[in-house]
């Protein structure tokens, strides 16, 4: 998820809707609300991977808008991609007794005793994008990403694009769902013909995914395609990779200059998810639950395959 991403800041909306809604830029400790540990109210702690990437900045956007609407305070504790700080997080909002607890996980086990303890102590839990332990939070927003990654795989294939090709892959080895996404991918391609070569670790940071990218094109310049399995390894493969070129790039998540590869023909096609309604969906099911409502489990957001036929429909969102 080098990109021009600007951080996205809440200040001009906060002064708003602060009556309605805690905001937070993110990037200071989780702050106790004057509602925290009352249990007939909607006080959110949500614990976010990064705010460099415009899929979690988007998450974020889409969770304080509903918090707005459902009169929840909402703050907002950024790991900065530290899973031992995600804890901390976590336990802190613990400590604060808020009523609800979104986590987007960046380690999905390693997380899990801090998740644990939140549920101990009457918190509802919703986890967004990363899915958890089965049991160990109220409900699951978002993508099945083995499901997706497969999806994707089908669409290569039914383009004919998979037989006989050659791809390498710039993933995310720290990432559970980026591992599952490649895994279910590679199974469909490689059992349609494709020929995977390598794969290099992007380590979820884009500057790290585009100096691996190019590594990968430099080793391997015959590719057909790359395939990433994340907004940082998609951004920075459209950095390393030259649109004139043979190698071109499949992969998830867009921004404005993934978009801007679509339109060179570098990108042909881009798993796109919904990360503003999943933060809308996250709050909207905590508020619901705190409220006495049966958890409901797992709400799907379903994936776009985006490609030069559909991107304009997209192309808003980044402006």
């Amino acid at each position: 998820m080098t990109r021009n991403v600007n951080r996205w800041v809440a200040v001009a909306t906060c002064s708003a809707v602060l009556a309605l809604a805690a905001c937070s830029t993110g990037n200071e400790e989780p702050k106790a609300s004057d509602n925290g540990g009352s249990s007939d109210k909607c006080v959110i702690g949500m614990t976010q991977i990064n705010q460099t990437a415009a899929f979690f900045t988007q998450m974020n956007e889409g969770a304080e808008e509903a918090a707005k609407s459902a009169g929840c305070d909402l703050t907002i504790a950024n790991a900065n991609n530290d899973s031992s700080k995600q804890n901390s997080d976590i336990e802190n909002f613990v400590s604060q007794q808020v009523t609800g607890l979104i986590v987007v996980a960046i380690d999905v086990n390693g997380v899990l005793p801090a998740v644990k303890a939140a549920k101990d102590a009457g918190i509802k839990v919703v986890a967004i994008d990363a899915q958890l332990e089965d049991g160990s939070v109220d409900t699951f927003v978002g993508v099945d990403n083995e499901k997706a990654g497969a999806e994707a795989g089908q669409w290569v294939v039914d383009q004919g694009l998979a037989d006989g090709a050659s791809y390498g892959v710039v993933d995310a080895r720290n990432s559970f769902i980026q591992n599952q996404r490649e895994d279910s991918f590679r199974k469909v391609i490689d059992d349609a013909g494709a020929k995977f070569t390598q794969s290099v670790n992007g380590d979820n940071v884009q500057e790290k995914a585009a100096n691996a990218a190019q590594n990968l094109v430099t080793a391997q310049p015959d590719l057909d395609f790359v395939y990433t399995t994340g907004e940082p390894a998609t951004v920075g493969a459209v950095a390393a990779l030259d649109p004139s070129g043979k190698t071109k790039i499949i992969g998830w998540d867009l921004t404005a200059e993934v978009i801007e590869g679509v339109d060179s023909g570098l990108v042909t096609a881009v798993v796109q998810q919904n990360p503003k309604q999943e933060g809308v969906e996250a709050v909207n099911e905590l508020k619901a639950v705190i409220g006495g409502a049966t958890a409901k489990g797992f709400i799907d957001v379903p994936i776009t395959i985006v490609t030069k036929d559909n991107v304009d429909d997209f192309r808003s969102i980044f402006e």
